[in-house]
């Protein structure tokens, strides 16, 4: 038996992970009924039942290079007339909104598309009936382990009746080590100045998640911004976890962080914690990845006012100076004065006293 964890982490944890992954299945079905469409559909599909399981979510298998396994779709035609689908495999990717989604069936797959073949291409359905569509799924010798998405679609046969598509997930596990990993790359700091000298701005740290594993993985982010030596460090909002991302997939994200310092040198440090879910919701957080990236602030509102401030001092004390200079040759003037009345004023002296 595994050992127990603390009620409410898993179960948070497990919730946030599952949420997730159901917010990123996009045009993907969980359960009986369709989970996206374009446009009201007039057929489901869901999972048969067999040795697998009944009223599966979703297709989930575990299996070594080289196996193979049988299963099946089933499609409901809930209209009044016959419908008539095409059916094809195709492989999963992470859309730019953080969906998860499936190439078109005229887009070449290299994996689950190409390792699952259905019975046929196409399948008539009579109203209010329901018809069960076999596949295989084959993996070659050279099939490397880690885990993979795709889905088994259904969409009109004919051409004018629209694109609406509605699948079903199918999620892949291939024998061998697992290697759940996710990376920061092209991390970088932007800062926005005030106008206030004693203010604080923002700043805008950008980067990209890669997943460099073999898993399927999403990643809890945490962003702070610091000056010289980890001083006045301001930490960023609360982040959504980044979507389910499959292997070589990648993220881009950017995030502001508010009253920021102007420390002349800063430094964005970027946290990741990967979330590892398996088919059956559970989730397992894995070691934290960080990577830093700096950047140059000058506070030009506080060094225009030091200017300022400068030229002032600067200019008062030049006019200190120009006093004292005025004030000393006024000085050297009034001695001039004196020296030049002397001898004139020495005689008069005189013959004041002789005359007395």
């Amino acid at each position: 038996m595994h050992p127990s964890r603390p009620r409410t982490t898993t179960a948070a944890l497990a919730q946030v992970a599952v949420a997730a992954l159901l917010a990123t299945l996009g045009l993907l079905v969980t359960g009986a009924g369709p989970a996206a469409a374009d446009g009201d559909a007039t057929w489901t599909v869901r999972t048969a039942s067999n040795d697998f399981g009944s009223d599966r979510e979703n297709f989930s298998y575990t299996l070594d290079p080289g196996g193979r396994l049988e299963d099946a779709l089933v499609v409901a035609n809930n209209g009044a007339t016959p419908l008539h689908l095409a059916v094809y495999a195709a492989d999963g990717f992470t859309t730019k909104d953080g969906r998860l989604d499936l190439v078109g069936r005229d887009v070449s797959s290299a994996k689950v598309g190409a390792w699952v073949h259905a019975d046929r291409p196409d399948v008539t359905v009579p109203p209010g009936e329901s018809a069960e569509v076999p596949f295989t799924l084959t993996l070659p010798d050279s099939a490397v382990p880690g885990e993979y998405m795709g889905g088994i679609v259904t969409v009109p046969a004919e051409a004018g009746q629209g694109d609406r598509r509605l699948g079903i997930r199918i999620r892949l596990r291939v024998g061998g080590e697992l290697r759940p990993r996710v990376s920061v790359e092209d991390a970088q700091v932007r800062y926005s100045g005030t106008s206030n000298p004693f203010g604080k701005g923002d700043a805008t740290v950008t980067y990209t998640i890669r997943n460099t594993g073999n898993a399927i993985l999403a990643a809890r982010q945490a962003v702070s911004v610091s000056g010289p030596f980890g001083r006045l460090a301001v930490r960023a909002g609360r982040i959504g976890d980044s979507p389910q991302l499959l292997p070589g997939d990648t993220w881009k994200v950017s995030v502001p962080v508010r009253g920021v310092t102007p420390a002349l040198r800063l430094t964005a440090t970027v946290s990741l914690l990967p979330l590892l879910t398996d088919s059956a919701g559970s989730v397992a957080p894995l070691t934290v990845v960080e990577d830093t990236a700096d950047a140059w602030t000058v506070p030009w509102a506080l060094l225009l006012l030091l200017v300022v401030v400068l030229a002032g001092l600067v200019a008062a004390a030049l006019a200190v100076r120009r006093r004292r200079r005025n004030g000393t040759r006024e000085d050297v003037r009034e001695r001039e004065d004196v020296r030049e009345q002397g001898p004139a004023e020495q005689p008069l002296r005189e013959r004041e006293t002789s005359g007395q």
